[in-house]
């Protein structure tokens, strides 16, 4: 049975089942596919394809986004293990069919051990093409019998864990009239704005991408625009959103935010372990990345079983009880959010993973 091996937010050095590096000369791939763990079944991650310094950089990106998937799965009830896969190149212009059916390749080459699914740079329609090689892909297209764009639930799922965090704050799951900041409004963040906005959310954006933020502002443009992170951040908040990539919060910016609560869709928010302690001793309530943003991994994960949105969509309601779950655990036992979610994500893979050792 597969061992499980350092969190998301402890410094050991974790230890993967299996590390693959993919390369395709004629179609110019470069790709790296992590498997965490498969304690609780097949490795279940997306794609990011990202125009990465150097094959180091893409390493360390992805042995750490696995990791977090481990943990995402664990904590979304799945039965599933985790694993990411990286592309190194910018998806603008290097992404073409032979690329993509190449990755599929080698996707299909692991026999099932890890299932795939879009990230940043990817899209359902890629999927559609990594499918045409391998039959271990999911967050397809509709048409193609998928669930299609995964930001849905994940977004879904990001406001139930800023319910949770509102009610552990304030005493109510209401978030009308709170000053919410938004760190990127691409797939998932403008979809978070939304709900919001439906609930009377005050909200202010930023995003390095101007197009995102004009093309949001359009449709709500009461919304606050803020110059860049930083801004944001030192601004009178009371949650903050982080919903581009991760590392937003360092030494730095953790100790300058405003905002009473932070809740967003990024994967990695905290910078290096501590940044968790820090955020708790300045009474800012965390709630743990890889819980609130798990909406997406529970809807293309239940494509695996024939996709159904209403039953997706009731697993990622419940994200609201386990985020409450969380925060109360770490109340009782004097920890951070992130610490509590951790030991809650390793029991269960402990617990339910030493299952597969009992020989049937």
């Amino acid at each position: 049975m597969p061992n499980v091996f350092g969190s998301p937010h402890k410094g050991s050095e974790p230890r993967h089942e299996q590390v693959v590096f993919c390369q395709d000369e004629a179609s110019g791939l470069r790709a790296i596919i992590a498997i965490y763990s498969t304690a609780l079944g097949p490795a279940l991650g997306g794609t990011r394809f990202y125009p990465y310094g150097s094959e180091e950089e893409a390493l360390a990106d992805v042995l750490n986004l696995s990791r977090g998937m481990a943990y995402k799965n664990a904590m979304a009830g799945l039965d599933l293990g985790g694993g990411k896969a990286v592309i190194i190149g910018d998806p603008a212009t290097d992404k073409s069919e032979a690329l993509l059916r190449a990755y599929g390749r080698f996707v299909q080459s692991l026999n099932g051990r890890y299932y795939t699914a879009c990230d940043v740079g990817t899209f359902s329609e890629d999927m559609d093409l990594v499918a045409r090689e391998s039959r271990f892909v999911t967050g397809r297209t509709v048409a193609h019998g998928g669930a299609g764009d995964s930001s849905i639930l994940t977004a879904f799922g990001v406001y139930q864990g800023m319910r949770a965090a509102a009610e552990t704050v304030w005493g109510g799951p209401s978030l009308r009239g709170r000053r919410v900041g938004v760190e990127g409004v691409g797939k998932v963040g403008h979809r978070l704005v939304e709900h919001l906005r439906e609930e009377g959310a005050e909200i202010v954006v930023t995003d390095v991408n101007a197009a995102a933020v004009e093309r949001l502002r359009t449709r709500h443009p009461e919304i606050e625009v803020a110059a860049g992170g930083a801004e944001l951040i030192n601004s009178d908040l009371d949650v903050y959103a982080p919903c581009a990539l991760g590392g937003s919060l360092n030494d730095e910016t953790a100790g300058v935010l405003t905002a009473a609560i932070v809740c967003g869709a990024a994967n990695n928010q905290l910078a290096h372990p501590g940044i968790e302690k820090v955020l708790a001793d300045r009474n800012v309530l965390y709630a743990p990345d890889y819980v609130v943003n798990s909406g997406g991994v529970i809807q293309v994960a239940d494509e695996i079983e024939g996709f159904d949105f209403d039953r997706a969509k009731a697993r990622a309601t419940q994200i609201f009880d386990t985020t409450r779950r969380i925060f109360a655990l770490a109340a009782d036992e004097g920890v951070p959010p992130a610490v509590a979610a951790d030991r809650l994500a390793e029991r269960r893979m402990s617990e339910v993973g030493r299952l597969r050792g009992i020989l049937l």
